[in-house]
């Protein structure tokens, strides 16, 4: 997926792109440091990654002070590695660190407060232990014994999303490469969407063509079909598929870390008038909130083109969270702008060019249980959307017609 005769990613401009967005944000802020735990913003920040069964323990985390690299504390080994391969931070800024795998080692055993006497330090070189400290997530003794400690914490999670809002060419480049192999997914989905097969054969089989194809993190599929489509519950489950059956899929997984949420619905063997009815309303809706979406629009104006709740049979916009609405992507799966009736008529955000999110709409079928669900991924342009997800969704697709 890359060659020497050809522009396409350029990793090093990539990295420059983030640290540089990051520092910009803390020097526009209050704060004299970011203190981060959230594996994207490390990601985002240091340009390093360790996913699966370490990324979300709490124990890496790093620190980004004002006019200095940034330091990052990892799980043991992975420091040497970093040194080793991942030399755009200075290898004293790699350090090990570990804080007790979300509790399992208890605070009471002082890796919390060694750690925070570590932090402080360094923002005392850095000349900074008077300012304001960031923090986007953190476990409760952690912050307990920062402020112990008598530092001041603040909120750094809205500064890193403002951050990693606007998106470069490279990484539209890897979101779009990202989408490309759902494409390639759903094509091998079509074929096999047969009766007989059970929902979770089609999330192995999504899988397996995933990691062939060099997803590096397979997040989730939604596999959901006849009476399960409505309600959606958002998982999947070993229903075997049966004729007639409507059936919609969720792809969430990650290329070089950036993410997909892609939903297509097709129809097994044949389709009944209730389906395609409903199709052509999921259809439309779609097509209203894309026509609306342009740089310089409010995402008021964009959520106001989504049906409302009561429309789809939900009784408030909270019930209905998640159905009509549309969410960010990057290096996380919900990012900013977060476009819904829920919350963007209390608070809009201006839509700009490099923003980079997907749209979903949901439409119930008449018959009681089928369900329509459309997803399109979408990179906001001065000239309108451009679209990143090509597996045809202009009309209900029949997998093996009889």
């Amino acid at each position: 997926m890359g060659v020497d005769y050809e522009e396409r990613v350029d990793f090093a401009r990539l990295r420059d792109y983030r640290i540089g967005r990051a520092k910009a944000s803390l020097e526009s802020s209050e704060c004299g440091a970011f203190l981060l735990f959230d594996f994207y913003n490390i990601r985002y920040t240091t340009q390093t990654w360790i996913g699966g069964a370490l990324g979300d323990k709490m124990i890496r985390y790093a620190l980004l002070a004002r006019g200095k690299d940034p330091v990052l504390w990892d799980f043991g080994s992975a420091v040497k590695h970093h040194k080793k391969y991942s030399q755009w931070v200075p290898d004293e800024n790699y350090r090990a660190g570990f804080l007790g795998f979300r509790g399992a080692v208890a605070p009471s055993v002082g890796l919390m407060a060694d750690a925070v006497a570590e932090i402080k330090s360094l923002l005392v070189e850095a000349g900074v232990a008077d300012l304001p400290v960031g923090v986007d997530i953190v476990e409760p003794p952690f912050l307990f014994e920062m402020e112990r400690q008598g530092l001041r914490v603040v909120d750094a999670q809205q500064l890193m999303l403002d951050a990693r809002c606007i998106k470069s060419s490279d990484e539209i480049m890897l979101l779009n490469q990202a989408a490309a192999m759902v494409d390639g997914v759903y094509q091998d989905i079509v074929e096999r969407l047969k009766p007989g097969v059970r929902e979770n054969q089609i999330v192995a089989l999504a899988n397996q063509r995933l990691y062939e194809m060099g997803s590096d993190q397979v997040e989730a599929i939604n596999a959901i079909s006849g009476e399960r489509c409505n309600p959606h519950p958002h998982n999947f489950t070993d229903r075997l598929i049966r004729p007639g059956d409507q059936a919609f899929f969720d792809i969430i997984h990650s290329y070089n870390g950036y993410r997909t949420c892609y939903y297509r619905t097709f129809a097994v063997g044949s389709s009944t008038q209730p389906q395609r009815d409903a199709y052509k309303k999921a259809r439309e809706w779609m097509d209203r909130g894309l026509d609306g979406i342009k740089a310089g629009v409010g995402t008021d104006e964009v959520a106001a083109l989504l049906p409302k709740a009561e429309e789809f049979g939900f009784g408030s916009e909270m019930e209905a969270f998640g159905l009509q609405f549309a969410h960010g992507l990057g290096l996380g799966l919900h990012e900013r702008p977060i476009i819904s009736r829920l919350n963007s008529m209390k608070e809009p955000v201006e839509l700009k060019a490099g923003m980079v999110f997907a749209l979903e709409t949901y439409c119930p079928a008449s018959d009681g249980f089928s369900a329509a669900r459309i997803e399109e991924e979408v990179v906001v342009t001065d000239d309108g959307p451009r679209i990143l997800t090509l597996f045809p969704a202009q009309d209900l697709v029949v997998a093996n017609p009889y």
